[in-house]
């Protein structure tokens, strides 16, 4: 079991904010990072210690995990936290973490990259028998053959991209002569917005709802699940995580 004293937040704003508050409440120190245009941020100031990224404009000096792990050693942080956005869904950086000697405050990396990929995550639901809306997830990537594909799976289209989220490379086509221009769109939008151009084709359903359900793990075996409207309680337990 790896049990850490102090945890390092690679994030910033209001959800940085939010975890300081629970680690401190759990007896945690807490390590803030960030931007030099962020330097008099409200989550710089919650937390015990504060270092700066290297420099660079936007989001560019969160994304900078080979930096951010220097700096969790170098303030004796047990723990990486990557709150949401940023690296929160890279998996190479939940391993570099772990190969540094730190605890990785979420998923295994195994399953940040099969979560992360709409693609994968649906194969792997197909694979355990869970009932999927017909569509193309395949390898093949070609323009020629999502077309061909588009075709078998028929109108109203859905087109998304593999990964990333917030509706960025998501197209709902509903004529023909429309499918091969919104797949350029949405491969253009999701290499810019992700830099990954792979998609899926779905049959778009009408008039659909859905429920969502949260689960929360960790690594002695607690395990939460709960309607997305509910209230979400986490375990004292959440923040310490075993080895991997």
């Amino acid at each position: 079991m790896s049990v850490f004293k102090s945890l390092l937040v690679a994030n910033r704003g209001e959800i940085a904010c939010r975890i300081f508050r629970t680690a401190r409440a759990r007896g945690l120190g807490t390590v803030a990072v960030y931007a030099a245009a962020d330097a008099a941020a409200r989550h710089v100031q919650l937390a015990d210690q504060a270092l700066r990224l290297a420099d660079g404009d936007g989001a560019a000096p969160y994304l900078d995990g080979e930096r951010i792990i220097q700096l969790a050693k170098a303030s004796g942080a047990g723990a990486v936290h990557p709150g949401y956005g940023f690296l929160a869904e890279n998996a190479a950086f939940a391993s570099a973490v772990a190969e540094a000697g730190l605890v990785f405050v979420g998923p295994p990396p195994e399953a940040i990259r099969v979560m992360g990929s709409k693609r994968l995550s649906k194969r792997r639901m197909v694979e355990a028998g869970v009932p999927c809306v017909p569509g193309y997830d395949a390898d093949e990537q070609s323009l020629e053959h999502l077309l061909m594909e588009a075709k078998k799976v028929g109108l109203p289209l859905m087109i998304k991209a593999s990964a990333g989220g917030g509706g960025r490379g998501l197209r709902k086509v509903t004529r023909a002569d429309e499918v091969e221009a919104q797949l350029r769109v949405a491969r253009a939008e999701a290499e810019s917005s992700f830099g990954d151009g792979e998609l899926i084709l779905e049959r778009a359903l009408e008039n659909a709802r859905h429920v969502e359900i949260q689960v929360f793990a960790d690594a002695q075996g607690n395990v939460l699940e709960r309607a997305l409207e509910d209230e979400l309680t986490v375990p004292k337990t959440a923040l310490r995580l075993g080895s991997r």
